[in-house]
């Protein structure tokens, strides 16, 4: 009997320390990050949380995973509240990493993405632009003669790690532009000229029905020898150039900028924003049309035209209309 009684103390003790060391939650109460490299074992990621005041005893928190018979994923982990050992390695197990946000729209450029890169906490507007124009490489199979990655940046929602420099960040994004290519069909030898297309009629009109007709008069005037006269490229001359206030001046219609599709007739030296799927599909398949100009109304949507005659009205109702 005393033998028996001592066993049940035993195990009573025994119990009270698994739901100690195991069940009652414990941890920080505010932000705290654990980096749990490659390689590092069980019985390094336990040390690494033990020191960090994630877990009570990194004995414990190897004795669960032994139980268990799983696996530890390597990453970034935030920590903001007590929690029992069995949440914390379940979040370790299914690698509920900690990583930042990055949405991308369709139509962004360069310097629209680079805000948003500071804005989400990832880097410096600076450091990506610099990186954006040093790295093209990346998209050298496309564009081998590119001055920067614009383009080719596939606009998506991207989850990166705080710690991701500009190249790996451009590095899952063109890879990703690389991935919407191959479904589309691209070619290498034609992509250039594809990407560009689509970015002028990406910034053109916002309404996807609207997109191939609107290539189909980009493609007319181009063998019509008729200047583009896209507002967009001309925007972004003045973006490259750092002169850009919002509102188009004359000057910049007469600029000498290859950008300019005023004073210059064929496509731009290269896109003017990062095209999405609509915009690329419309660049590949333009529509059969004899159209040649094509002006926004006031619903928002475009009114086409084959005679400038005719597009003057439109332009007349869109200034009556606003």
């Amino acid at each position: 009997m005393r033998l028996l009684k001592f066993l049940l103390v035993l195990i009573v003790l025994a119990a009270a320390a698994a739901g100690f060391y195991v069940f009652l939650p414990y941890g920080p109460s505010s932000e705290t990050f654990v980096e749990i490299t490659p390689g590092i074992g069980t019985a390094g990621a336990a040390a690494q949380l033990q020191q960090a005041g994630i877990i009570r005893s990194k004995l414990a928190f190897e004795l669960f995973k032994t139980l268990k018979n799983g696996s530890l994923k390597a990453g970034e982990y935030r920590f903001d509240h007590p929690a029992s050992l069995p949440e914390i390695y379940a979040r370790l197990h299914r690698g509920d990493v900690y990583t930042l946000t990055l949405v991308i729209p369709e139509g962004y450029n360069l310097f629209d993405i680079a805000q948003a890169i500071a804005v989400a906490g990832l880097g410096s507007r600076e450091g990506f632009l610099s990186a954006a124009q040093q790295h093209t490489e990346l998209i050298a199979r496309w564009s081998p003669k590119a001055a920067s990655l614009e383009g080719y940046l596939f606009p998506d929602t991207y989850k990166f790690s705080r710690h991701a420099t500009p190249l790996q960040m451009l590095t899952v994004m063109t890879r990703r532009f690389g991935q919407q290519a191959a479904r589309l069909g691209l070619a290498d030898g034609n992509t250039a000229r594809a990407v560009t297309m689509a970015s002028l009629v990406e910034k053109e009109v916002h309404i996807d029905a609207e997109r191939p007709v609107v290539a189909g008069v980009f493609e007319n005037r181009l063998e019509a020898g008729m200047p583009l006269q896209t507002d967009p490229a001309v925007i972004y001359a003045s973006l490259l150039h750092g002169t850009w206030t919002g509102v188009i001046h004359q000057s910049e219609l007469h600029s000498d900028s290859a950008y300019n599709t005023y004073t210059h007739t064929g496509l731009p030296p290269g896109p003017i924003c990062n095209p999405g799927m609509a915009a690329l599909k419309a660049a590949l398949h333009p529509a059969q049309t004899d159209f040649l100009y094509f002006v926004a109304d006031a619903n928002g949507a475009t009114r086409f035209a084959r005679t400038l005659a005719e597009h003057d009205t439109n332009v007349a109702a869109y200034r009556a209309g606003r």
